[in-house]
Parts: C-alpha cells; structure tokens; sequence
C-alpha cells in the first residue's frame, strides 16, 4: 500500500490510475453539465470581461496550514480613471459590511479607481495600496484626494484573517496582471477562502448579450459569494435534499452569515440614478439561490458603465456637462439580464470551488455536482437551454 500512493505522488495523481475511490469529481461550469439560467444569450465568454474594456486580475494566497485569501481586480477599462470617471452606483442589500468608498459613489454619481475586492480585515490594506498606485499614474501628480473602492467578505472559517497577510504587492499584482477574456473562477482571489450556501464559495462570473433590437448591450457580472441560505437551482431544491442548510437542526452549526460582493459592468449609456435600478435587480437572483440575506451577512452590488460618452472628467473647462442615458421604458431588457448573469455567476461561484482544508484543520467541500444534477433531474431543472430563447431581431 505504502509503494502504491507512492506511484501516485509520482503520477500526480492521474485520474487514469486511480481507484475510483480517490477519483476526483470534475469540476465545471454550469453550463458544462446542462444548465442554463434564465433566456438570454450570454457573451463571447460568459463573463463580466464580456463588456467591452473590462479587465479582472486575482492574486491568491493559499500558504501553510491556514492562509487561504486573496484579491481580485476589476478594471473598468484601460487607462487612468481618476481622470475619466466612469458613472456608478451601489446597492445595499443588507449593510453589515465593511465596504470602501460607498458615501461618495452615492453622493457624486461615480467611481476613480478600479474596484477592488478582498477579505474584512484586508479591506483598509488594500485600500491603501490602492491609493498608493492611483498616485502614481502619470497625470495624478496633483491629485489630493482619492476615494477608493473597496469590497469585502469574511473569509475567517477557512483563513488565518487575524493575521491580515494581504500585502501592497498582492494589491498590485492582481491590477498589474488584469486581463480580458476568460477568468479564472472558484478558489481564486478575493474568492479563495469564502463558503457558499453550505459548500465552498468562490468567485464567478456571468454575461448576458441583448438583442439589436434592445439595444444590442452587454451586462456583466462578477461575484465573491460568501454567504448562507438554502441552496436552490433553477428550483430544484438542493439544499434541502442534501440536508446542507441554515437551521436543519438544534445544534446546527451551519455558517448563515458571511456577506456577497456583486460588481456588474454595462456598455450602455446609463446614469447613475439608472445604474442603481440596475444593481437594485442583481438582489432578485440572490434570492433565487436561496440566500435570505442574515443579519451579519452584508451584500452589496456595485454598477458601472463603460461607454465613453458618459464619463466624467476629473477637469472640464464647461460649467456644463452633457451626457446620455437609456430611457426608463427600456431599462426592462437590462433589469432581466442583470438577473440572469447575477444568478449564473453565483452558481459558477461554487460549480468551479473545489474542496479546502484551512484555518484549524476546517475543511469545507465543494457543491457534490454529480449528486446535484441527479437531484435537478427529479425536479426537471435541467436543460432549461432547450426552452425558446430571446430571438434576435
């Protein structure tokens, strides 16, 4: 027996020589195993990179026996954004948080740096950090003041969070290596140690594609779920049939509080009354999964657009300023596909976790996928993606 695990360290534990004793269930996107949420085409990758500009970047600490943490990056796009605001809003679904930079979102209408994400006690770390490089940008020579964006989650189940081990350098790592295209979900970044709905959380990302005739817009989103309820797909009651949920019995020792950070970006045109409707909508989807939002669970959703005809500059030489905005009759189309990516990104969140040993020998596992599409086939949630779609015209 000692010889045998031996040849498996030597193999990397190929799956290929493996008893299925030790097989490992594969991991996945929800799509990769037949569901699919809402009616809406997604982007070219189904993720908030999707919306033209936007970059993400994660640096992950998983160290020892207990630092399992990170940070992850949003960029709205590519440039110094202190001096080309982009329009903003937030959200605040249950407000026992930790979050940076709400009050002058609210007030001003807008956000000037990257949003970046991490765990509770790294919240003022990366703050700093993040000043310190918005400083540096050439053009921000005289810049005196800098409202940094900031959310968070507790990752304190699985990470020595006490030990606050984020760094400046893990701050510039994760904006310096922002990329588009395709991202990295799961045990990632900010996402690296948080618990979802009884099982691993992590980040996940969504996209959405609306028709010409709607616009032709794209909504995308990007979580770090790290919260509790009871676990629903498409329905089907998942939690419940796995006996993984908030008060299943008296001595219940399940994790109901936590927090979730929802950052969606848009290529349309909106202001930032409108982009609060939007993040407003992001909340019906975090219902949808059976998250109840408990008393110590703070959840936010962050909006922003993109399009280059509604930023803001830092210096104007007019008095007045003009802008465009979607009308409100044709918000519908947006609200119905901020739902749908908020939701699918949830559920990528967790799809794409893996199993985690951490803090004080805690291990926390992963949403067993085999098991919850045999419990979706029951309930007949399953590929929902034969349903009539959205028909571009």
């Amino acid at each position: 027996m000692k010889i045998y695990v031996i040849s498996l360290v030597i193999f990397s534990l190929s799956t290929s020589i493996l008893p299925n004793v030790f097989a490992q269930e594969q991991r996945g996107r929800i799509r990769d195993f037949g569901i699919s949420i809402g009616i809406l085409p997604t982007g070219q990758h189904n993720a908030i990179t999707d919306v033209s500009g936007v970059k993400v970047g994660h640096t992950t600490l998983i160290q020892g026996a207990d630092i399992r943490t990170g940070v992850t990056a949003i960029l709205p796009y590519t440039g110094n954004i202190f001096q080309e605001k982009v329009p903003a809003a937030v959200y605040v679904g249950n407000g026992f948080g930790k979050m940076l930079g709400i009050s002058q979102i609210e007030e001003l209408g807008n956000i000037e740096t990257p949003i970046l994400l991490t765990n509770t006690l790294n919240a003022p770390i990366v703050a700093n950090a993040l000043i310190d490089y918005m400083l540096s940008l050439p053009g921000n020579e005289d810049v005196r003041s800098v409202n940094s964006v900031v959310g968070e989650t507790n990752d304190g189940g699985l990470n020595d969070i006490r030990g606050r081990h984020i760094q400046a350098s893990h701050v510039i790592e994760a904006i310096h290596t922002a990329a588009a295209g395709p991202i990295a979900e799961g045990n990632v970044g900010a996402g690296t140690g948080t618990e979802c709905l009884g099982f691993k959380g992590g980040i996940g990302t969504a996209s959405r594609k609306l028709p010409s005739s709607k616009g032709g817009y794209t909504v995308g989103v990007l979580v770090q779920s790290n919260f509790g309820g009871v676990l629903a797909v498409n329905g089907a009651p998942i939690g419940r049939e796995l006996r993984n949920f908030y008060m299943k019995d008296p001595k219940d020792t399940y994790k109901a509080d936590g927090s979730c950070m929802i950052v969606i970006a848009t290529d349309a045109p909106l202001s930032s009354r409108n982009l609060k409707r939007l993040a407003k909508r992001s909340y019906i989807a975090f219902g949808n999964v059976g998250a109840f939002s408990s008393n110590g669970s703070g959840d936010y959703s962050i909006a922003f657009s993109t399009h280059p005809d509604v930023r803001i500059p830092h210096n104007s030489k007019d008095m007045e300023l003009t802008t465009i905005d979607i009308n409100n009759n044709d918000m519908s189309a947006l609200f119905m596909a901020v739902w749908e990516a908020t939701e699918e990104a949830i559920l990528n969140s967790m799809f794409m976790a893996e199993d985690m040993k951490g803090r004080d020998g805690r291990e926390l596992k992963a949403i067993p996928i085999q098991q919850t599409l045999k419990i979706m086939k029951k309930y007949n949630s399953l590929q929902h993606d034969k349903l009539p779609r959205a028909i571009e015209k």
